[in-house]
């Protein structure tokens, strides 16, 4: 790994004021220091962004949702739809590692370093570590707190403990539906003594007016999951009284069979819904924070990530400016726009330009693609995965939140 420098990039989300940020290892600096590029003033720099919810092995498109005219009450017969699907039918032709494997690269190619795989870790602990971006293994979990969840974990209770002993948070769907036991999560939670600040909790889109004053008064973190929401019950959560009361609001994807294609279209839709809820702009800088510092808190790593503040990890994003306002930029920056992305100091993607950090060499372990009708280089092989895919599946897949077309094989190769 070596240290670099960028020069003259317009930063957002931390106390660096100076025209150079680079990395140190996997910490970030402002000395200037190993290869040095210069941004000339056309770029934008980021911390790495956080994605809080989404299930790695459920990445697959099109994303299955009620019939027409219909929405769900629970996200039980939702689970039975999707697994009665021709999606999950096609799904099912592509082993864990697949699938893991291209949700890894739907992290990446949306400029996401850090995110959160809500599955049991018995389940994903092995297979975690062999994404090219952050997948956090340590926080305690339980699918939702209903007498029909998925019983992951060891019990509410005990990998809440767990969470706090280890300063973990502790993640669970609540309030995902309608029926009584989904209304009453929070006084479930409560009757429990475990709502606090260690609670991220998914999608609340049953929260009472009572419930988002609790959770408040808890320091409890929302993960907000509009496209999802939106396409399965036709409603989202109560989310400007969660902002005014207060609560530590974050945002996710869920998975793409039933949410956005990628964290920078799902604060696109999220943002526009808002205009639509209720007729005022939710302001871009907030819905920054919503992905960055805000996501870092709710994961108890606001000391690691989450800000371009010097000793923090190197998770650096550079986009395009297209924007005079960084914040606004960032909510228009598209695949295409991304031209750096660093995990703990380490470049996963990026122009070539950027390949002197590497010494002007591509290191083994890394491909060259094209995206945007430029080259690029990324780590590890998502041309090659996406081919596999699609020849296991039998015809030519597209999967929105992959940037690229694969080329043809040549024989022999």
């Amino acid at each position: 790994m070596a240290d670099f420098t960028l020069l003259n990039g317009i930063l957002a989300g931390g106390s660096i004021s100076g025209k150079a940020i680079g990395a140190a290892g996997d910490r970030i600096t402002a000395s200037v220091s190993g290869c040095t590029i210069d941004l000339k003033g056309q770029s934008c720099i980021y911390p790495g962004l956080i994605n809080t919810h989404d299930h790695l092995q459920g990445n697959y498109r099109p994303p299955v949702g009620p019939k027409p005219g219909t929405f769900y009450a629970t996200w039980l017969p939702w689970d039975n739809d999707l697994k009665a699907s021709d999606t999950y039918k096609e799904r099912s032709k592509l082993t864990r590692e697949d699938l893991y494997s291209l949700s890894g690269y739907k992290c990446l190619f949306s400029g996401v370093t850090t995110v959160n795989d809500h599955f049991p870790q018995s389940l994903n602990a092995e297979i975690l570590p062999t994404l090219p971006i952050r997948a956090i293994l340590e926080y305690g979990l339980a699918h939702e707190a209903s007498s029909y969840d998925l019983k992951w974990g060891d019990g509410v209770e005990v990998e809440h403990k767990r969470a706090v002993d280890n300063n973990w948070p502790f993640i669970t769907h609540l309030s995902e539906g309608f029926d009584d036991e989904s209304m009453n999560g929070v006084n479930f939670l409560e009757s429990l003594n475990v709502l606090d600040s260690h609670c991220l909790l998914i999608h609340c889109i049953g929260f009472s007016d009572e419930d988002i004053e609790k959770a408040a008064k808890a320091g409890a973190s929302v993960s907000w999951c509009a496209f999802s929401n939106m396409f399965m019950f036709n409603v989202t959560c109560k989310i400007r009284k969660m902002i005014k009361a207060g609560i530590n609001v974050t945002i996710g994807t869920d998975s793409s069979a039933s949410g956005s294609a990628n964290l920078l279209d799902e604060m696109r839709y999220d943002r526009n819904l808002y205009r639509e809820m209720y007729g005022e702009d939710l302001p871009a800088e907030t819905m920054f924070r919503m992905v960055t510092c805000n996501a870092a808190k709710a994961f108890w790593m606001g000391d690691r990530t989450g800000s371009l503040d010097e000793g923090k990890l190197a998770d650096i994003l550079v986009t395009r400016a297209r924007k005079d306002d960084i914040y606004e930029n960032l909510l228009s920056t598209s695949m295409e726009d991304i031209e750096l992305l660093t995990l703990a100091g380490n470049p996963i993607y990026g122009e070539m330009r950027f390949l002197d950090i590497f010494g002007g060499k591509l290191p083994e372990g890394y491909t060259r693609i094209i995206v945007g009708q430029r080259p690029v280089f990324v780590k590890g092989d998502p041309e090659g995965l996406y081919r596999q895919a699609r020849e296991k599946i039998g015809f030519k897949k597209v999967l929105d939140f992959l940037p690229f077309e694969p080329t043809e094989q040549k024989d022999g190769a």
